[in-house]
């Protein structure tokens, strides 16, 4: 089956450096790790460069892949990799008008008559958040049309449980999808997904990109070094830190925020990830108290508080899915020193699309603190508290590298 033939071909590359062998993983999966890059930055030229550095990636770490890799979906989270780092340093001034043309360009169907205008952008960021067997089996399935005998072989299972594993990622990225305002079934999902995630790429791209590779990008310009280099960073940060659970913003932004504190609170955000940033006023932060209880001053200082005194019953309290506690978390996160604290503010989250404050919804609270290992860093929080219950969660989790 493919999946296996991947493995083989990896094992193939790194044992003999068979060129054939890569080759073929190249033109196999070019239009996979080409349409990632081109949904989240909306620019064909960069969208190459990403592919190219995806695929040295892949050179340097072909040695490293277990037998049991699923292929396509390591390269897919490997893209992410590569085009979130490639948001960091790209300086384009209209790049989110490329993005809404380019989305139109996949997107021939008129207007209103698909969802995948709304999807396409938020999609990745939504695999992001997916456990490792649950976006294997989403890439794997809709994305490469493998049947569910298919499915089950690569992931180890039976084919009624990798139809069960299915059903419940699904769910997750379909709640994923509604949380942020876009309403659709499973069947509409999986259908716009089936249809639209996976574009052909420029057709001279997969030998570009392959003879890229092979020379483990000694042979490639700058810009592309610099990707390839900052993704394997973000990789084996990733890798060896855990973030609380495997939270959507926590995944999309490891290793790449630059947080800049200063003593005023005021908190200067990377501008390629935020936009619109306002300083909640005392009345705006009344009104949160009025409507939930308590300030996002208050909210945060308990949050921290929580962490600083390893209180984990009362940090339990700001967690719900897909944010959780393991040991390794305790361990790196449990005894922090607060040195000082940012004041809540909103902003325009470019990434995902989406406007964070105002209606009693989220806020962002930027910390500095000094963890248990003596490194001071910043810490950014994102709380919620627009739902019935009125109660404050945890959203987000950013750590500057």
């Amino acid at each position: 089956m493919m999946t296996a033939d991947d493995v083989e071909l990896v094992r193939e590359y790194a044992r003999h450096s068979s060129e054939e062998a890569f080759a073929t993983l190249v033109s196999r999966h070019v239009n996979l790790v080409y349409s990632v890059a081109l949904r989240q930055l909306g620019d064909a030229s960069l969208a190459e460069e990403v592919t190219q550095a995806a695929f040295i990636i892949l050179a340097r770490k072909a040695s490293s892949l277990g037998p049991q890799t699923v292929v396509s979906a390591w390269l897919c989270r490997t893209a992410h990799y590569v085009a979130a780092r490639a948001l960091r340093t790209q300086h384009r001034r209209q790049r989110r008008e490329q993005e809404v043309y380019v989305q139109s360009l996949l997107n021939q169907e008129e207007a209103g008559s698909s969802p995948w205008p709304e999807i396409a952008p938020l999609l990745d960021l939504a695999m992001a958040g997916l456990g490792e067997k649950d976006h294997c089996a989403i890439v794997l399935r809709y994305f490469e049309g493998k049947d569910l005998k298919q499915v089950g072989a690569a992931l180890g299972v039976s084919e009624n449980a990798a139809k069960t594993r299915l059903s419940r990622a699904v769910e997750k990225l379909r709640r994923f999808f509604v949380k942020r305002g876009i309403a659709v079934s499973a069947a509409v999902l999986t259908a716009a997904i089936s249809a639209h995630a996976v574009q052909a790429a420029p057709g001279a791209l997969a030998k570009s990109a392959a003879a890229l590779a092979l020379t483990k990008g000694a042979g490639a310009g700058g810009s592309i070094l610099t990707l390839s280099q900052g993704a394997l960073k973000i990789m084996a940060w990733t890798k060896a830190k855990t973030a609380v659970g495997v939270g959507v913003l926590a995944v999309m932004t490891l290793g790449l925020t630059t947080l800049v504190y200063r003593h005023d609170a005021a908190a200067i955000v990377d501008p390629l990830l935020f936009s619109n940033l306002k300083v909640l006023s005392a009345d705006e932060e009344d009104q949160y108290a009025r409507w939930s209880g308590q300030t996002p001053t208050e909210v945060a200082q308990a949050f921290f508080a929580a962490y600083s005194q390893e209180n984990w019953t009362e940090l339990a309290r700001f967690l719900a899915p897909p944010f959780h506690l393991d040991d390794k978390h305790k361990q790196t996160f449990g005894g922090l020193q607060v040195l000082n604290a940012g004041k809540p503010f909103w902003a325009w989250l470019r990434i995902i699309h989406r406007k964070v404050g105002g209606g009693g919804g989220g806020v962002f609270v930027i910390y500095k603190v000094r963890l248990k290992t003596g490194r001071v860093t910043t810490i950014q929080a994102e709380f919620r508290c627009d739902n019935p219950e009125k109660h404050w969660y945890l959203d987000g989790f950013l750590m500057a590298s």
